[in-house]
């Protein structure tokens, strides 16, 4: 008797086992149907802004991250964060042509800088080498934000971000931006993160990047920047130096 009342049990446990999974996987397929992937326009309309809008980008090698800021109520919200899909090369910056490194700086991108006929889909061409860049004899070309996910130099988006991406780009610089930044950095500029690569050979350039990175989550203001031999300067306001 005692032999049965335990196989009795087992099949009890099962069967109540069998019973709790079917209702278990429709609660989570509920919860499931209740995450709503924002689409482009959704995101605009989060922050009150719209297509034409001025734009800025920021992109964060370590994180993988290309951020999509967008110009409104005269402050620069962020609108959507896009996983870059692959980059060459390390953390640092690109110093020659044919090293296969993606940049690091201060880079901007106007009309004239748009590719709609890439064969990587669609592209944006950063003005690298920059004035700093020549000042410190670094030399490339044709380096790009632009779709697929293959790179020698560039930040690939894969082709459905880039067409976001690129569609926000030129109606900025149709309607009234002559030109936008393009501020790309090896990671979050954190106090933590700059103690955990304190003794990379790039820490005095990236202490260098990091005031601009600064200047920029202070105020949500894109710094003006200019370049010297050996650093990038930054500017609130045409004639005041930070």
């Amino acid at each position: 008797m005692h032999f049965f009342k335990i196989i009795s049990l087992i099949i009890l446990i099962f069967s109540l086992a069998s019973c709790a999974s079917p209702k278990k996987m429709g609660a989570t397929q509920k919860q499931i149907h209740k995450v709503k992937i924002l689409t482009l326009y959704d995101s605009l309309q989060k922050i009150d802004a719209k297509v034409g809008d001025p734009i800025f980008i920021r992109i964060l090698k370590k994180e993988k991250k290309l951020e999509l800021w967008v110009k409104a109520d005269k402050k620069f919200k962020l609108c959507k964060t896009y996983n870059i899909c692959t980059f060459s090369g390390e953390l640092g910056p690109k110093l020659k042509q044919g090293d296969k490194q993606s940049p690091e700086g201060f880079y901007t991108v106007n009309q004239k800088q748009l590719k709609p006929n890439s064969k990587y889909h669609l592209g944006l061409i950063l003005d690298f080498p920059n004035k700093y860049d020549r000042y410190q004899k670094r030399t490339g070309s044709y380096l790009m934000i632009h779709g697929k996910c293959s790179s020698t130099g560039c930040y690939a988006m894969g082709n459905a971000q880039i067409e976001e991406i690129y569609k926000m780009a030129e109606a900025a610089l149709k309607n009234s931006q002559k030109k936008f930044d393009v501020h790309i950095f090896p990671f979050e500029m954190t106090a933590k993160n700059m103690e955990l690569y304190s003794s990379n050979k790039w820490l005095l350039f990236w202490v260098n990047l990091k005031l601009g990175y600064d200047i920029f989550e202070r105020y949500g203001v894109v710094p003006i920047v200019r370049a010297d031999k050996d650093s990038y300067r930054f500017f609130l306001l045409s004639k005041d130096k930070i």
